[in-house]
């Protein structure tokens, strides 16, 4: 299994959410197509799944965070997957460890960077730095996490020398050879289910073993005998026995001493005539287990020539002598040679000291995970959201991820004191609409109703966003599909717990949302002539797609909740279903008034609510209907312009439509925006004169309220979670910094820790650098430094299922 359709000419899936959709639609279809009686059709591929599923299971994850999502998959469907990883599990151990899966794990450590020019190293991220650095220990930390694995020569560029090379560096960095034996043999044949055959030596066995010089990981041993199911295949000739040592040598009836010194390959043969201790150099040939040696005494009187074969220590053969004479020899080894004294060894060199896996692993990462702490914010002017409105000389105390406490003179003396004087506290702050932190494509365009990929499937918690957000008070988001089709994947609401895995980054028990898209996008406008073929073409066609849509849910809810009957279970429809339901509620991207009238009335027609009309800036339009369908409205502050369907866009339109009483939010749909949505809420005050506490509503409690969130976030309330904002000043004024943000009751941005990082960083950057320069002065390989690719996705990025060459192309 994989996550990579490899050479697929088909378009979907095209994003990393859609091959996981795929993968457990098509379980779902096997599982019917196993169950359903009257089938319509013969399906060679289901058959084929439904037979295979007694195997073993591999599936090629390539990722730390793909192994989870692999898991995953199988934990849905009863599965054990097999996971062949990259070589990077060392980064979530823990994680990876709670999948109980074994491993198929690659040694293809990376090669240093060039960074001799400053400018260059400058580019290389401190994640590069880091799994450089850390990758030999990778073998190491799985064995001391006790988890099975095996080891591969997969995505080595050269197996035949990088193999040995690398396993020997895991070894030195902490693998146990006898745990690296047992992952060349037993594991491996253990998950194939075929240890009573191949992996150990015991009766019963197949006969396939291997004879080698020294002990199997001693860097000068080499393989001299291959045995496959009994059948040997001997590399003597390109691996010579060793036959060093000291004989009795036996000839013509007078005894000899024979010595054979110096290394394995090329030996040296002295003999010592009997009643002498003069040594006499002889020539010698050696052609695998045949010898021939010939020597002369010192006189030059007695010449003699052998020639033998080797067993069982023993040389015999046939002798000739000077005068032509041949007779029998044979030389019986009697002790090993006395070399000259060793010399001093050379002292070992100290090791350098590893840094420390962090939590995530890039930059401003710690080395453990966060934990609330009690924390008591004292004299502040508390922003509460609620009908007390804006406290001053305030206390908060924040225990056990709640608030719970807020008034003056709070003791508390388990707290950490956090001095608040002269400074304001808020709620953090939600983005309704937000792309961060989201791994392999923001889309899944290749169908106009892709209901079934869910961003939740491939959050990405490692993303720099997460902390630079934090440090602009930000403490969650919607993060949502793009808007390539009219029905698009399902969101996920997360909060941005710095350092956390992906699952764990997930708001609990959170109500379920999904994307829909209205306008040019969902037409493919912009896309390029190569792009004019996918329905629908036009905006009438939108208004088709919804209908034809939820009709088909309808349809299959009726079947789904016939007695008796064998279905289909079909993801896209489930989701569709669950709208219906009121049990997942919908985002939609929206400009023109005339588009958002007609999902209002297709959504009255069908008996389902539009939830959000996101980024809407024509909303002030329709406000009044938007307010009569119950539609929440979260807008751009002042964006316009940037293409033709918003050239009707004013920086009043968020006043505007709360003043009719639609729920007014402020979202993003940048990366960098969502670090000052405490200034995008200031402009609503700029435009149209909006008070102070309702404009920071629109950035805190008014999107808890439309991400049904308000229960537990969005103001400050005793029994609410503790994700709170320390603010220098007025937190609307653009002269504000933030000094702290909560998460959970748990500290994830200082601003005194952050300038004490920033110095941490550096130091660290700097000495893996010297040592990447070390290594290149010792002659290994360096790699040039390439910049890094990665790219913040916005809803106009449609066009991210792409090629690259069809990107540049289209441009």
């Amino acid at each position: 299994f994989s996550f990579n359709k490899g050479s697929s000419p088909q378009d979907y899936p095209s994003s990393l959410m859609g091959a996981i959709a795929l993968i457990r639609q098509t379980y779902y279809d096997a599982d019917w197509y196993a169950k359903a009686k009257d089938k319509k059709e013969f399906n060679t591929g289901l058959e084929a799944f439904n037979q295979i599923k007694t195997l073993p299971t591999i599936f090629e994850a390539n990722d730390k965070y793909n192994i989870l999502r692999a898991d995953k998959i199988g934990d849905e469907f009863g599965v054990q997957y097999i996971i062949k990883t990259s070589g990077n599990e060392y980064q979530r151990i823990a994680d990876v460890k709670a999948t109980n899966a074994t491993l198929i794990v690659p040694l293809n450590f990376p090669d240093a960077y060039d960074v001799e020019d400053p400018l260059n190293a400058q580019l290389v991220t401190l994640t590069e730095l880091k799994h450089w650095e850390l990758a030999p220990y990778n073998l190491a930390e799985l064995q001391k996490a006790n988890i099975p694995f095996c080891i591969t020569t997969a995505d080595l560029k050269n197996p035949a020398t990088d193999f040995w090379k690398n396993l020997r560096t895991a070894i030195e960095n902490g693998l146990a050879e006898s745990e690296a034996l047992k992952a060349l043999t037993a594991t491996p044949a253990q998950i194939l289910k075929m240890q009573d055959k191949i992996g150990s030596l015991k009766n019963g066995s197949l006969a396939n073993f291997i004879i080698t010089s020294k002990p199997l990981f001693d860097k000068e041993a080499t393989i001299q005998e291959n045995w496959i199911q009994g059948k040997r295949y001997s590399f003597t000739e390109l691996t010579p026995i060793d036959i060093r040592g000291v004989y009795n040598l036996t000839l013509n009836n007078q005894n000899y001493t024979l010595i054979i010194s110096g290394k394995t390959e090329t030996p040296q043969y002295q003999i010592l005539f009997p009643k002498d201790t003069t040594k006499i150099l002889a020539k010698g040939t050696r052609n695998a287990e045949l010898l021939t040696l010939s020597f002369a005494n010192k006189d030059k009187s007695v010449e003699i020539r052998l020639s033998g074969w080797y067993q069982n220590k023993t040389f015999k053969g046939i002798a000739e002598l000077n005068d032509g004479t041949q007779t029998p020899w044979q030389a019986i080894w009697k002790e090993p040679t006395q070399e000259d004294p060793p010399k001093d060894k050379p002292k070992e060199e100290k090791k350098e000291p590893v840094g420390k896996v962090i939590y995530p692993f890039l930059a401003y990462g710690n080395e453990e995970l966060p934990k609330p702490e009690t924390f008591l914010i004292k004299n502040a002017t508390v922003w509460t959201n609620e009908k007390e409105g804006i406290l001053p000389e305030t206390d908060v105390l924040l225990q056990n991820g709640k608030i719970a406490k807020i008034g003056k003179n709070l003791t508390e003396p388990t707290a950490k004191i956090v001095e608040g004087t002269g400074k304001h506290l808020t709620a953090g702050i939600i983005d309704e609409h937000s792309h961060i932190a989201i791994e392999g494509g923001v889309n899944e365009g290749t169908q106009t109703v892709t209901a079934e990929v869910r961003i939740g499937d491939v959050i990405d918690s490692d993303d720099i966003n997460l902390y630079r957000q934090l440090a602009g008070g930000t403490v969650a988001a919607q993060l949502l599909h793009g808007s390539a089709n009219p029905i698009g994947g399902q969101s996920a609401l997360i909060k941005f717990r710095w350092g956390f895995s992906p699952e764990k980054m997930k708001i609990e028990n959170a109500a379920g949302f999904i994307k829909f898209a209205l306008g040019e996008n969902v037409k493919q406008s912009n896309w390029g002539d190569a792009y004019r073929t996918r329905f629908p073409q036009t905006r009438m066609g939108v208004e088709q797609v919804m209908f034809d849509a939820f009709t088909r849910a309808k349809e299959y809810e009726k079947l789904t909740k016939t007695p008796n009957t064998i279905y289909r279970k079909d993801l896209e429809l489930e989701a569709l279903v669950e709208i219906l339901n009121k049990k997942r509620f919908i985002t939609c991207h929206s400009y023109v008034q005339s588009e958002i009238n007609m999902l209002m009335k297709v959504a009255d027609s069908l008996g389902f609510k539009v939830n959000i009309f996101t980024h809407i800036l024509e909303g002030y339009k329709v406000a009044d209907k938007m307010q009569k369908h119950g539609a929440a409205g979260s807008s751009f502050s002042d964006w316009w312009a940037y293409k033709f369907e918003v050239k009707d866009a004013i920086p009043y339109n968020p006043v505007l439509m709360q003043k009719v009483g639609v729920l007014t939010c402020i979202n993003s749909d940048d990366a960098e925006m969502g670090r000052r949505l405490n200034q995008e809420a200031a402009k609503s005050i700029k435009y149209g004169g909006m008070s102070e506490e309702e404009a920071w509503k629109m950035v805190t409690l008014n999107p808890a309220k439309a991400l049904k969130l308000d229960d537990r976030m969005g103001s400050i309330k005793v029994g609410k979670d503790a994700d709170v904002v320390l603010w220098s000043d007025n937190p609307l004024s653009i002269y504000t910094k933030v000094e702290k943000t909560f998460v959970d009751g748990m500290l994830l941005f200082d601003a005194q820790k952050d300038e004490q990082k920033r110095q941490e960083i550096q130091k660290e950057r700097s000495r893996i650098i010297r040592k990447m320069l070390q290594a290149k002065a010792s002659g290994a390989e360096v790699k040039p430094v390439v910049p890094p690719k990665k790219r913040h996705w916005h809803c106009e990025d449609v066009g991210n299922f792409l090629s690259e060459e069809e990107i540049n192309k289209n441009k």
